[in-house]
């Protein structure tokens, strides 16, 4: 497993937040996604937030929740931060999510918009662990994310839908397919597991915490 993450990189930040609206379909991913949070979260994480954009859209419907934005990158931090200046529901935190999640208390909702995939297998699977644990009973978790295609022509495929040449496939990217995934987060015990959407290699995983009653 590579080791590269160019995100590090203020130029390829800046190159990413340029053609953000343009990728295919992802305003539908999203779409589904605020569907799916529930309008009375009282908190969301939101890990590897880029420049704010998916927690401005939670917050639309939602402008009294409390939230946590972390990200690692200082072009993207800095973005975040403009964002959401003067809103003191924000909370904007630096860190790498490489590292185990910091200690800051339980959460409704956590979501996550095309970042874990940036990790190592191994570390999206200790990092869905620690956000099972962060989840209030009831919470939900749901995962934007860059997914393997099964198979080398469709992931060529949807280079070519977003207008890639193969030898500029982003090195940093770290893609494991959608079945794997699903199946880790049911076996850390979330419920009503399933890819909600998918386009290509775009989709939104989510997963539950059971109530206590229920565990």
């Amino acid at each position: 497993m590579n080791q590269i993450n160019l995100w590090t990189s203020a130029d390829h930040a800046l190159k990413y937040l340029a053609q953000a609206d343009s990728i295919p379909h992802r305003t539908e991913g999203e779409a589904v996604l605020l569907e799916q949070v529930p309008k009375t979260v009282k908190r969301i994480l939101d890990l590897g937030t880029g420049d704010g954009r998916l927690l401005a859209l939670l917050k639309l419907d939602r402008p009294q929740v409390q939230s946590i934005a972390i990200d690692f990158s200082a072009t993207m931090l800095e973005a975040v931060k403009t964002r959401f200046a003067g809103d003191t529901t924000v909370q904007v935190i630096a860190h790498n999510l490489d590292q185990p999640l910091l200690e800051l208390g339980f959460f409704d909702a956590v979501v996550s918009s095309f970042a874990i995939h940036h990790l190592t297998h191994d570390r999206k699977l200790s990092l869905y662990t620690e956000i099972f644990q962060i989840l209030e009973p009831g919470g939900i978790f749901c995962n934007l994310e860059h997914v393997a295609s099964p198979t080398p022509a469709l992931h060529e495929h949807f280079l070519q839908k977003l207008g890639i040449a193969p030898e500029n496939d982003d090195p940093s990217n770290k893609l494991l397919d959608v079945e794997t995934q699903l199946s880790w987060l049911r076996n850390i015990g979330f419920i009503d597991v399933d890819c909600y959407w998918k386009w290509l290699e775009l989709a939104l995983l989510i997963g539950v915490k059971p109530n206590s009653i229920n565990v």
